[in-house]
């Protein structure tokens, strides 16, 4: 590739060569690790916020509030990548985030500062979705798996170093600059995308019809929705009138989505998304990844530090071992693929998957901290062989103008199945906690009550027993992703010529 002929992957170009896309490239890991991070950065500095702040009974909304709005804007911002192009979607949510991070480290009380995060969270789909989308458009098929080896192996260290990083941040510089940090780094991916991405120009009709109202109810729909599973069983309990109230409302918007996107001339969620057999396939088998993360990702450093009585920063090391062999084995995916296929390769590590967590529950009690550590590493190299293929896969199967919409409807069912993992698996480990334990207390009151020193050897082990049945319910979720694979995706995904 010379260097001044402009390299053309896909719809976008990036000038000088390798070192244009390479710019640019860098400039998706940035905009990538701080999408990552401010989904798990303030969890560890929630006590200087409250002390600062005051607002402790409604501060979960600094997490739920970011990852509601990500995860409803992210099938407007795809449908918006395919209209207007990546660049302009992926500056415009550059620029909402930002903005949204220097107002949280002006913030004066908490209701302001979960305000801010929505905002944060609005720019944040934009990263999110635009970023994976350009990933594709950049690199030929056979160069894919490395690109998006890299994002997810960027995604995944930020997610795990979210907390930690929040945590010296609040201690040493004060919790403000949780927020401020994310300005100078995406500054520079922003300076980056302007000056090295340009995006060919493209026919366009003569009047551009965005569906604003179809975009409208698919944010107050998806909002309600994920509210209703967020605060259930939290806030209030499921059978209470706010939650059937939200639960009524997000169907009667559901059915409004329906009829207002039927009518669209260009609809937000076309119904091919789901018309298609590889992208429904795929939209359901991410869903269900989604689901049984939350076992993991939520439920394993309870366990680590209740049940096998490390500290928090071993419990950490126990979790975060899956990003090692998750990336690993994603990069060398390819390899697979190439061989057996998209389908079979994530069939052949969702299958592995499923007997790993369903191996966690015959782990032996105590037991010692190497045991679930190896289950997770085991798990991550499984994981790895599943998700890189399927999103490479059905990237490959749309032309330019439907990747953005594509990508962001296999994102957004992941997201939601772990907003739906989390609700669920966490009404299931306080019933086994509530069976276990005559009905006194649930997760998060047992826990304190261990860290405290407080609680009898009985306790101890109804969490493990809890934890084992999110394990098993993970595997659950694993098996019913195989299905849906097996039975819906055809054996071939029909990938289109780059």
């Amino acid at each position: 590739m010379g260097s001044t002929t402009p390299a053309t992957r896909g719809g976008a170009t990036a000038r000088r060569g390798g070192r244009g896309r390479g710019a640019v490239v860098a400039a998706l890991m940035l905009s990538m690790a701080l999408a990552a991070l401010d989904a798990t950065i303030v969890s560890t500095a929630v006590p200087q916020i409250v002390g600062d702040l005051g607002g402790f009974s409604v501060f979960s909304w600094l997490f739920s509030g970011y990852l509601l709005a990500v995860t409803v804007t992210l099938p407007v911002y795809g449908k918006l990548s395919d209209t207007f192009g990546r660049k302009p979607v992926l500056v415009a949510g550059a620029a909402v985030f930002l903005l949204g991070s220097l107002l949280c480290a002006g913030a004066w009380d908490m209701g302001a500062l979960i305000a801010f995060r929505v905002v944060q969270g609005l720019g944040g789909g934009a990263l999110q979705g635009t970023v994976q989308t350009l990933a594709a458009d950049l690199y030929p098929l056979k160069e894919r798996p490395r690109i998006q080896a890299r994002l997810s192996t960027v995604w995944a260290v930020s997610a795990v170093a979210g907390p930690g990083l929040g945590g010296v941040l609040a201690a040493y510089a004060g919790w403000r600059w949780i927020f401020l940090v994310n300005l100078p780094i995406g500054a520079v991916a922003l300076w980056l995308v302007v000056r090295h991405l340009h995006e060919p120009a493209r026919e366009r009709a003569a009047r551009v019809r965005v569906d604003w109202a179809g975009a409208a109810a698919v944010f107050a729909c998806g909002g309600v929705l994920l509210t209703a599973l967020v605060q259930g069983g939290v806030a209030w309990p499921w059978l209470s009138a706010p939650s059937l109230a939200l639960a009524g409302t997000g169907l009667a918007l559901a059915g409004a989505v329906v009829g207002v996107e039927r009518r669209a001339a260009e609809p937000i969620i076309p119904g091919w998304v789901w018309r298609r057999r590889t992208i429904a396939a795929v939209n359901l088998a991410l869903g269900a990844l989604g689901l049984l993360m939350v076992a993991p990702s939520v439920f394993l450093p309870t366990y680590a530090q209740s049940v096998l009585g490390l500290g928090p920063a071993a419990a950490g090391l126990v979790l975060c071992v899956w990003t090692l062999t998750w990336s690993a084995s994603a990069a060398l995916s390819q390899h697979v693929y190439r061989r057996i296929g998209f389908r079979d390769t994530a069939l052949l590590g969702i299958g592995l998957g499923a007997l790993i967590l369903f191996a966690f529950p015959f782990l032996p009690y105590p037991g010692s901290w190497w045991q679930p550590m190896l289950l997770m590493l085991l798990l991550g190299g499984a994981l790895g062989l599943f998700q890189l293929p399927l999103i490479i896969g059905v990237q490959s199967t749309v032309g330019w103008s439907e990747r953005g919409t594509t990508t962001a409807s296999v994102l957004f069912c992941r997201q939601t199945g772990q907003t739906v993992g989390a609700s669920v698996f966490g009404a299931v480990a306080n019933g086994v906690l509530a069976a276990r334990l005559g009905g006194s207390g649930d997760l998060e009151s047992v826990t304190r009550a261990l860290a405290a020193g407080t609680a009898p050897e009985t306790t101890r082990r109804a969490i493990a027993a809890a934890v084992h049945a999110v394990y098993l319910g993970a595997a659950g979720a694993a098996a019913l992703a195989f299905v849906v694979l097996l039975v819906v995706a055809p054996r071939r995904f029909p990938v289109r010529p780059d």
